[in-house]
């Protein structure tokens, strides 16, 4: 489907752009990938990377503008929407920042790619937007609910819109692995709770179920990956087991544990080897065989949280991650 396509990729120059860009250049070897963001020097060092191949191209540009994002959807037949404020505190602090960026930008793209008729977009959902209970998350779930109506929103138009929803990516710029790594020298990490846990993917996994999303997708599906869960004291003792540990509590907005299908999804979900599907709740989507294939409905009441899942990551498993990843932890 990718193969020979022009692909645009909101928030390009991000974490998942970094790994989904050369990725997906191996694997489908497509026309032309765009990468849309708004940071000139970030895409100065991107392009650096990718100097001599004429199937990359920079643009400069923001999802809150409209008419640039027009600009930039002309001839594009895919869309990778990862542009999103999503540090939780930052969009505690700055809401109306948070809003124009993850719901006035997902609504600009909705409109600017049925309008330049993309074949399909795939939205980078977390899995703070199950039952939010920060601005970030109901944000997101905000975003995710316009990228499912956006499948009615096209009216006779071909245009499909889906959503993927994982958890903390592992190693990406801000998150916890190369905060811990870059404090450990001092001896002591600062825990927030000792019974949190989070959910754990990789970009590659991350990738790949974007991949997956616009192979599979109808319209309306909310994709969310089988992934592991550790808990923070756990993943702290195997970065620096020579730290202490101190308890710091709960920033503003954070939850304990991170969720993924709610109780209220359950009656839509439906399982598959690798992952699940939420199924929209509107217009009998929901009981759509094209979107059902041969998943198995999950159980009435079924919820898919960091805490309760049957798949937890162990020291070696994390370890070895580390290793194996050393060089890039942090950098992008």
């Amino acid at each position: 489907m990718l193969q020979d396509s022009t692909i645009l990729v909101t928030g390009g120059t991000g974490s998942f752009g970094n790994k989904f860009i050369p990725l997906t250049l191996e694997r489908y070897n497509p026309k032309k990938i765009i990468v849309f963001s708004r940071d000139e020097m970030k895409q100065w060092e991107m392009a650096k990377l990718f100097e001599g191949d004429d199937r990359l191209r920079f643009f400069i540009g923001d999802v809150r503008d409209r008419d640039r994002l027009y600009r930039a959807l002309d001839g594009v037949d895919y869309v990778v929407h990862a542009a999103a404020t999503k540090i939780v505190p930052t969009a505690e602090y700055n809401p109306f920042e948070c809003i124009k960026t993850n719901i006035n930008g997902a609504m600009n793209l909705i409109d600017a790619a049925i309008d330049k008729r993309v074949k399909g977009v795939v939205a980078l959902s977390t899995d703070k937007a199950s039952s939010p209970i920060n601005l970030y998350g109901a944000s997101k779930l905000a975003s995710d609910k316009l990228f499912v109506a956006g499948n009615s929103y096209a009216g006779g138009h071909e245009t499909k819109f889906s959503v993927v929803r994982y958890g903390n990516v592992m190693g990406s710029r801000g998150s916890v692995i190369p905060f811990f790594m870059s404090i450990k020298d001092k001896g002591v990490l600062p825990i927030t709770d000792p019974r949190m846990t989070r959910f754990m993917i990789s970009l590659e996994q991350g990738v790949e179920l974007v991949w997956h999303a616009f192979e599979d997708m109808v319209g309306g599906e909310i994709y969310v990956k089988k992934i592991p869960s550790m808990k923070m004291t756990d993943l702290a003792r195997v970065v620096a087991p020579e730290a202490s540990q101190e308890i710091v509590g709960i920033r503003p907005g954070e939850k304990l544990h991170e969720q993924m299908i709610s109780a209220e999804d359950s009656y839509f979900t439906y399982e598959y080897p690798e992952h699940f599907k939420i199924l929209p709740n509107i217009n009998n989507w929901g009981t759509s065989r094209e979107r059902i294939k041969d998943g198995n409905k999950v159980p009435e009441g079924f919820i898919y949280a960091s805490d309760n899942n049957s798949t937890w990551m162990t020291d070696e498993e994390l370890q070895t991650w580390i290793d194996r990843n050393y060089n890039e932890i942090g950098k992008i």
